[in-house]
């Protein structure tokens, strides 16, 4: 039995002992993250955000299984903020459509979330009317039943079956209902219990993970009551999604008392804001990095490079060789050479020798060791 299948389902219940100290400790790490953030200037705030809302948008795409273009996140996300400087770059529907839920969300995050605005923003994310090759229902909700199955075919394993698309316009009238009302937990709280709520519900064809996780946003937002943005949730949760996807199914085949599920995510939020200090500590020394050299003249594969090395600067990869180099920049291994050497000649990036290897890292205002890089391919 799934827990929507029982009575007053939605009644849910916790144990506030075992959750005010986990509460508190996130509590006290986003208003001392947002202290930091004050003191960054208006620019600096302005690129945290942007690198904050990058790792959202493409973190909550990769898993449901798609992986976006950075560059082309990014490009989305400082034109659609109105970023002085932003270059235009023509991006796909699909990226646009993302980054407008996820805008709307924590930049509009104390509007109330009516009907209205969640079936525009499943129009965003389902532009075409398909996802992938099926046609699906969009900007209203499902006319079918729901199964989450993952498994080869005839191998399947059912991990959840939603309620019958019969009972999905009142569940969702009563979810709507219980997030604009304002006699509510804490917002943190709120935030995890309608991910979880509007989850079991299920009710489009496709894009629920994308659009809960968007709720949760949204309410972490109202939570911080600022638009500025310094951590991903998703980014996190994109890290634990084993134990994100074992906590839901644990959950949704349980009762109402969520205590364990609150606690998953009072934790994750927790590593979630760790991480951010880190990301601040990157951000920052992009920021010295790119205003270091803001006069010196290089190509667009090599601030292609250097920005790849910075935005995967946590990623246990590979190192920046010249043969890296080339496969990422799609050139010859001798314009690769010639690029990298000019980049060393100009102090944006050193050698390191190690053995038979030369490896290429950042020259780093603060003195950041990022050797790392992601080939996108």
């Amino acid at each position: 039995m799934y827990i929507h299948e029982k009575k007053n389902w939605t009644n849910f219940r916790w144990n506030n002992e075992k959750l005010l100290p986990l509460l508190a400790s996130v509590r006290y790490l986003q208003g001392k993250l947002f202290g930091q953030m004050k003191h960054l200037g208006f620019d600096l705030i302005g690129r945290a955000t942007v690198e904050s809302l990058i790792l959202d948008v493409i973190d909550t795409s990769k898993i449901e299984g798609e992986f976006l273009n950075p560059e082309l996140v990014r490009s989305s996300i400082a034109r659609k903020l109105g970023i002085e400087g932003s270059e235009f770059v023509k991006t796909q529907k699909n990226i646009d459509g993302i980054v407008d839920v996820l805008l709307d969300a924590t930049q509009n995050f104390s509007k109330p979330l009516t009907q209205e605005r969640l079936f525009g923003w499943h129009n965003s994310l389902f532009q075409s009317g398909y996802s992938g090759y099926t046609k699906i229902d969009v900007a209203r909700y499902r006319s079918a039943g729901m199964k989450v199955v993952s498994g080869t075919f005839g191998r399947e394993k059912i991990h959840f079956e939603a309620p019958s698309s019969e009972r999905v316009p009142q569940e969702m009238d009563l979810f709507l209902t219980w997030l604009n009302s304002e006699n509510q937990p804490d917002l943190v709280i709120k935030s995890a219990i309608s991910h979880l709520w509007f989850v079991s519900i299920h009710p489009f064809d496709d894009g629920n993970g994308r659009l809960a996780r968007a709720i949760m946003d949204m309410f972490l937002a109202r939570s911080d009551n600022n638009k500025m943005r310094f951590y991903s949730m998703s980014n996190q949760i994109f890290k634990e999604h084993k134990q994100y996807n074992e906590i839901l199914e644990k959950t949704q085949k349980g009762t109402s008392e969520i205590t364990a599920y609150l606690e998953w995510f009072l934790n994750c939020f927790e590593r979630a804001l760790h991480s951010s200090e880190k990301n601040l500590e990157i951000i920052l020394d992009k920021s010295r990095f790119w205003d270091k050299h803001k006069f010196t003249l290089i190509n667009e594969r090599q601030r292609k490079i250097i920005n790849c090395l910075y935005d995967n600067y946590d990623k246990e990869i590979g190192f920046l060789r010249t043969s890296t180099y080339a496969k990422f920049a799609k050139c010859s291994t001798d314009t690769a050479l010639r690029d990298l050497q000019d980049l060393v000649k100009k102090e944006m990036l050193q050698v390191e020798d190690s053995g038979k290897k030369t490896n290429y890292l950042i020259v780093s205002p603060t003195n950041i060791r990022i050797p790392k890089i992601s080939i996108i391919k």
